[in-house]
């Protein structure tokens, strides 16, 4: 299910659509060369021509920019052709100061900026054909850094077109992280459930990045749900969309309309509030209260929503939520959250060291296309405590099953002192049945026993981990530099120690 423009002005205009990632930005990435006066302008031009053949769906600026007088030119022509991020090109030496000037202006008005250079293509023409811009780059880096100008400098800056089309792919996705967040809401119903302090913080670090949290009451979200009508056509549309969508695990179909209404309610609110913000992720109480005033679990529609791209924490979890979108921008596909949660029993896994599996679980809010296996079934640990001795109802509305296997990407940003903290952590989900319940999966990630215990353990970071079914820890890693956040974990080799990590105890105690 999408909402666009019109649907906040017509609610029942709801198109149902479990592939749509419409909260997620769409870079439109602009080359423009710049060309130091002294060297050959056509140099510049005629790389630059070369650089856009290789590299797809850009738009390569033709104004090249000489000097301050060039830039207004361009950014009007950029901002024309709709791009919201920017290669700076240096064809040949470039100008330092009007590259930068260009770059500080764009930022501001538009999105991320990248500088690359042009490396020279042939030992033939080395006289009139060489442009110097493995020099350049270094200028353009001293004057960014004293004018405190973010760009973004990839792992390989000076290349020949193909290899640099190969950086400019990835700060594509570096930039979808980035344009996100700058134009991200989260909107919170209720605040965190008591026992769970671990995951509650403060916002201010957020409102640093202009990100705003709208904070509402459960009673809110519970008016929402009792104003939409049985009988509406959206509604109707998620039932029968759910319905397919659970297929032969659809074990509870007399529940359907009672989520319906939720996830109806939630995307009309998300449209009706998102303000002066694009995209919105949600930070929802989900226990103890919710079951007994709704009826049901909150965790499908939750899954649901994050099909769509709609991030929704649960436990109230501001940074959760934020986690679960920088995952799914830097991806391009939904994420999700998980408890961090236990230890894999020997005699479940042979062949692959024990040190470095462990099972990520939550209660079934994952969506469905994330999931091996999946069913709509009862939340255990709340019947437990909610419902002892009878047949589940309100605890009714988990989607549980075995999480799909494949690559993954675990990340978590996280307050410390005022600023921001993180790590990442890339791995695979095993195809090995969990036999256990909720939605639940056996991860490996190399070195994850020190990395638990120095990094997670180490640096107090809560038990929610964001999840997305690729490996896109570079792009995060990048993203997150480019916002300014240096303070990044991230596992380590037994021959690099942690801060703070006891230097005996490696080999002693088996961590190698």
């Amino acid at each position: 299910m999408s909402f666009d423009a019109g649907a906040a002005k017509n609610e029942s205009a709801i198109v149902v659509d479990q592939t749509c990632m419409n909260n997620t930005p769409k870079p439109v990435v602009a080359i423009v060369g710049v060309s130091r006066d002294c060297f050959p302008i056509e140099l510049t031009r005629s790389r630059l021509k070369a650089l856009s053949a290789v590299c797809g769906d850009t738009y390569a600026c033709d104004k090249i920019v000489e000097g301050e007088k060039d830039i207004p030119e361009v950014l009007e022509l950029c901002t024309v052709a709709g791009a919201n991020a920017l290669v700076i090109y240096l064809g040949n030496f470039g100008p330092e100061g009007p590259s930068i000037i260009l770059a500080k202006a764009f930022n501001r008005l538009c999105g991320p900026v990248m500088i690359c250079g042009a490396a020279e293509e042939s030992g033939k023409n080395l006289i009139n054909g060489r442009g110097d811009a493995l020099c350049g780059l270094l200028s353009a880096g001293v004057v960014a850094d004293l004018r405190k100008v973010g760009v973004h400098i990839p792992a390989n800056p000076v290349g020949l077109p193909e290899e640099l089309a190969k950086e400019i792919n990835h700060f594509e996705a570096v930039a979808r992280v980035v344009l996100g967040l700058r134009s991200l809401k989260v909107i919170a119903f209720g605040p965190g459930p008591q026992d769970f302090i671990t995951c509650q913080a403060g916002v201010e670090p957020l409102e640093g990045l202009h990100i705003p949290v709208m904070s509402n009451s459960e009673l809110d979200l519970l008016q929402l749900v009792g104003a939409v009508k049985d009988d509406d056509p959206a509604v109707l549309a998620v039932v029968a969309n759910m319905a397919e969508e659970l297929g032969a695990g659809n074990n509870h179909p007399d529940l359907l309309p009672k989520m319906a209404k939720l996830e109806v309610s939630l995307f009309r609110f998300a449209v009706a509030n998102r303000g002066m913000s694009q995209f919105v992720a949600f930070a929802n109480k989900c226990w103890p209260a919710f079951e007994s005033a709704f009826g049901h679990v909150p965790c499908y529609v939750n899954g649901r929503l994050e099909g769509q791209g709609y991030p929704v924490a649960c436990e109230a979890d501001v940074y959760g939520a934020v986690s679960e979108y920088i995952l799914q921008c830097a991806a391009g596909d939904p994420a999700t959250l998980l408890d961090i949660n236990n230890t894999v029993p020997a005699d479940m896994v042979t062949g692959i060291d024990h040190k470095n599996l462990h099972m990520d679980f939550h209660c079934g809010k994952t969506c469905s296309s994330c999931m091996k296996s999946c069913a709509l079934r009862h939340q255990l640990i709340m019947h437990r405590l909610m419902e002892p001795g009878k047949e589940p109802d309100i605890t009714r509305g988990t989607l549980e099953g075995q999480l799909k296997p494949g690559n993954m990407t675990m990340f978590r940003l996280q307050p410390s002192g005022g600023g921001l903290k993180s790590y990442i952590a890339q791995g695979r989900f095993l195809d090995v049945d969990p036999k256990s319940f909720g939605a639940i999966g056996i991860s490996e990630i190399d070195n994850f026993a020190r990395f638990y215990r120095y990094a997670l353990l180490g640096k107090k970071f809560p038990h929610h981990a964001g999840f997305v079914w690729a490996h896109v820890g570079a792009v995060i890693f990048d993203a997150l530099q480019l916002i300014g956040v240096d303070d990044i974990s991230h596992p380590l080799p037994p021959s690099t120690l942690y801060p703070n990590e006891n230097p005996f105890s490696i080999g002693e105690r088996g961590l190698e």
